[in-house]
């Protein structure tokens, strides 16, 4: 079999794998998707996206269909309120906590991934692999029996407990879980609202949901985590002893339990065989940033897993998600970790609390921990530019939705975020000497990255004036699928630099056609 004629087969029909599996397909990927449930979940374990997961759902053009739910601008730092909205965080038109239940965004990317071509094949639950090097075969059990399904890669979005990764045979290190939590949507009581309201047994949450339901959390000091999935009772009981207040009535659409496990693998590859999501990083979920973070690594891996299935990929494309992601990841966990302990923590906690408290009035440490946890600071190490040059401010940072003008008339006035709806890489080309020159040199990656000369860049004011590298609309820009800037032009000469790019992201030109680094046969 050529791996190259084979589907990528994603394990796991949840956000992460569905967005994955979006991302393949705009790169041309086939994807076959494989899900253990026999119907999308109801419940919804996640409610919360981040300004960067938005940004990155606009420049798809799905950020209009999460409506208009409610934004929060609050976040929190181990239950101690921290403003994501308010200068010093850092800008984004998403700005704020977007409380779109999990089911909903499941909804959305479905709808997308079935737009786009990908098969969903429900009821069918990975059981074994084998990576032969070249190809990648999957037994699995579905409605019809055992089967094998061939494809040239597989990715593991199947959760924490998911096989795909133990079948991999690829370890995870990290803490056992000392502390479990309990939630549920309840009706047919009436409960106080609190937020993260902490009593000498423990820890309650209460917030009313959209729908008219009441979400509750409770973390009971006294229960060991493990054991059989929770049920109502086990909330209500636990609520009791936590704040002595009775549920007696209450009526579940949903019962969850989780803990505070902090596990990361230790590679993100093996072979054909590669993990995203909470499959390759599980946590306490604080804050929505799991699924944030999740999200973040399918939004990486898609467009290079796609141009690795499609022959298109350089050398080495593929291996840097492992390179970009597994840091992102482990900088996370240990922030939830430290969270862990200001939010569950008994009395030898309270110094901390206090002492956190009064670090958040400064504006730097504000700024930080905002953009630790919406994900706007994600900077990526990227290899240094082959001339020697200094890198570009911008480089290995998102670039925010911008506004700019692209051409003459109505349909001029756009965003970056527009502008790559594609998925392709997205070339900026603001006026200056070196323009016609530059989309010449680009010209050899038609179809993998598009052009947009931009005649008038963001207006003053609209840029971020603390963020380090804000894009001052003059500097061509050289954006990846993702949102991540590879490379910026500075100075004079830039179009062999930029070739150098094209051809370090996007693999080799187009046979036959000229660039500023040499002839191409």
């Amino acid at each position: 079999m050529n791996a190259q004629d084979a589907p990528v087969i994603v394990a796991g029909a949840g956000p992460v794998g569905l967005l994955l599996a979006c991302e393949l397909r705009l790169g041309g990927a086939d994807v076959v998707v494989l899900e253990r449930r026999a119907r999308p979940m109801t419940g919804s374990r996640a409610s919360t996206l981040h300004a960067r997961t938005v940004e990155f759902l606009d420049g798809r053009g799905l950020s209009s269909a999460l409506g208009d739910p409610p934004v929060e601008p609050r976040g929190h730092v181990g239950g101690i309120p921290l403003d994501l909205v308010a200068p010093p965080a850092p800008a984004s038109p998403y700005a704020g906590q977007w409380k779109v239940p999990q089911a909903t965004l499941e909804r959305i990317l479905a709808g997308r991934a079935r737009e786009l071509g990908v098969e969903v094949r429900r009821e069918h639950e990975v059981v074994g692999l084998t990576d032969t090097g070249d190809a990648v075969a999957v037994a699995v059990r579905g409605p019809a029996g055992p089967r094998r399904i061939a494809g040239s890669w597989l990715v593991g979005c199947d959760g924490a407990d998911g096989p795909v990764r133990d079948l991999a045979g690829i370890p995870a290190t990290g803490r056992a879980a000392t502390r479990t939590l309990l939630r549920a949507d309840l009706t047919g009581v009436d409960i106080r609202e609190r937020r993260f309201e902490r009593h000498p047994g423990g820890l309650a949450v209460a917030a009313r949901l959209p729908g008219g339901a009441t979400r509750v959390m409770v973390h009971d000091a006294g229960r060991a985590p493990g054991g059989r999935p929770p049920d109502l009772a086990d909330v209500t009981s636990a609520w009791k002893r936590v704040t002595g207040e009775d549920l007696s009535g209450a009526v579940a659409t949903w019962v969850d339990g989780f803990d505070d496990a902090s596990r990361q693998a230790l590679r993100y590859r093996s072979g054909r065989v590669l993990l995203a999501g909470d499959a390759a990083h599980q946590r306490l979920p604080v804050g929505g940033q799991a699924l944030n973070l999740g999200l973040a690594d399918a939004a990486n891996l898609g467009w290079k897993l796609a141009a690795e299935a499609t022959g298109r990929a350089p050398a080495g494309l593929l291996d840097s998600y492992d390179a970009e992601r597994r840091p992102v990841g482990r900088r996370t966990l240990d922030q939830i970790a430290a969270q862990a302990v200001l939010l569950l923590g008994g009395p030898e906690a309270v110094p901390l609390r206090a002492l956190t408290t009064e670090l958040l009035e400064i504006p730097q440490v504000r700024r930080l921990l905002a953009g630790a946890i919406t994900g706007l600071d994600t900077r990526y190490e990227l290899p240094a530019p082959p001339d020697g040059a200094p890198p570009h401010a911008l480089a290995g940072r998102r670039l925010p939705p911008t506004p700019v003008r692209a051409g003459t008339g109505p349909a001029a006035a756009t965003t970056t975020a527009e502008l790559a709806r594609d998925g392709r890489g997205l070339l900026l080309l603001p006026p200056g000497p070196y323009r016609r020159a530059l989309r010449w040199a680009a010209a050899a990656w038609s179809g993998r990255v598009s052009v947009a000369d931009v005649l008038e860049g963001p207006a003053r004011g609209e840029a971020d004036p603390d963020a380090p590298g804000t894009w001052n609309g003059t500097d061509p820009l050289l954006v990846r699928p993702d949102g991540h800037v590879a490379w910026g032009g500075t100075g004079p000469g830039p179009v062999r630099a930029l070739s150098s790019a094209l051809a370090l992201w996007f693999g080799p030109a187009a046979a036959g056609r000229r660039t500023a680094v040499g002839a191409v046969s």
